[in-house]
């Protein structure tokens, strides 16, 4: 696996070399960071909010996904989060923007997985 998860259909989901960085090349501890999102972060809570128009709730909730995200160099959720904290903040979520983040979010997940296996022993 090169430095760069999730490369296949074009979009970066995962800079390892640059959370390395972010966390001093302890692979250990970002190993560990990546499982914890992994385990504890849930979309769903998310998505619930937008649905039944709790856009305050969402709106923290995105903002905190989005940062998590960033402090990870989740590039692609980042990205895609930051697009739909900004929707949300103007009262509105676009659906097509919602299932890309869903999309964004399983990869890169997929992903998290990939590079724990990978620098699981590290």
């Amino acid at each position: 696996m090169s430095d760069v998860a999730g490369i296949n259909d074009g979009e970066t989901y995962i800079d390892i070399e640059e959370g390395l960085k972010r966390v001093m090349n302890n692979k250990k501890l970002y190993v560990k960071l990546l499982g914890k999102f992994r385990d504890e972060t849930r979309l769903d809570d998310l998505l619930a909010d937008i649905a039944g128009g709790g856009m305050e709730d969402a709106r923290v909730k995105a903002h905190t996904l989005k940062g998590v995200s960033a402090n990870l160099s989740l590039k692609y959720l980042f990205l895609k989060v930051q697009e739909l904290e900004a929707q949300i903040k103007e009262g509105r979520a676009d659906p097509a923007l919602v299932e890309t983040v869903k999309t964004a979010f399983s990869r890169t997940l997929d992903d998290i997985e990939k590079v724990i296996v990978q620098y699981g022993n590290a």
